[in-house]
């Protein structure tokens, strides 16, 4: 196909040839897999994140708790007055 005929066929403007349509370098794609000593620690990070994410959630869950209770308390006293 000559430069021209791919010129005509490629779109111009917003409409691009999408990246999975040009030609692949499978040198470059080939991944690199992670050691055993990145796997453990890509796990312990993982892990750690996940327990201060609980950690948070906890303190919020027991802040929403001390709320509700004190608000409960309250609506109670309002209500046994009347």
């Amino acid at each position: 196909m000559s430069d021209s005929a791919i010129r005509r066929l490629e779109p111009s403007g917003n409409f691009q040839r999408h990246k999975t349509l040009t030609v692949m370098d499978y040198e470059s794609q080939e991944r690199r897999l992670p050691t055993k000593e990145e796997r453990a620690a890509k796990k312990q990070q993982a892990r750690e994140d996940a327990e201060k994410e609980l950690a948070a959630r906890k303190k919020e869950d027991d802040a929403f708790r001390a709320n509700f209770e004190r608000l409960k308390a309250e609506r109670l006293a309002r209500e046994s007055k009347s």
